[in-house]
């Protein structure tokens, strides 16, 4: 999985934006809000191609979290990803 092409984002305050620009910005007409782990698992999909387990691994180094907590909240973080048509599988 990969963040499509075309977003750019930005830390406002204690919160990261992220917008579709050129082409994307056709296609997607909305600001996605995330807090500083939604902006490491965004900034993580799209430097390469991903998996939910690399994600895991990789959140579990970074942060203090149970397996099961990061889990979820990957699992959830990517649904919405896919339902706002930001994710490439």
């Amino acid at each position: 999985m990969k963040i499509k092409e075309g977003f750019v984002i930005e830390k406002v305050g204690a919160s990261y934006l992220a917008v579709a620009t050129g082409k994307m910005a056709d296609e997607f007409h909305a600001l996605v809000r995330l807090n500083s782990t939604g902006a490491f698992l965004w900034h993580k999909l799209t430097e390469s191609s991903r998996t939910e387990e690399e994600l895991l691994s990789l959140m579990l180094d970074e942060y203090d979290v149970t397996r099961e907590q990061a889990s979820a909240d990957i699992s959830a973080f990517l649904e919405s990803l896919k339902r706002a048509g930001i994710l490439d599988a």
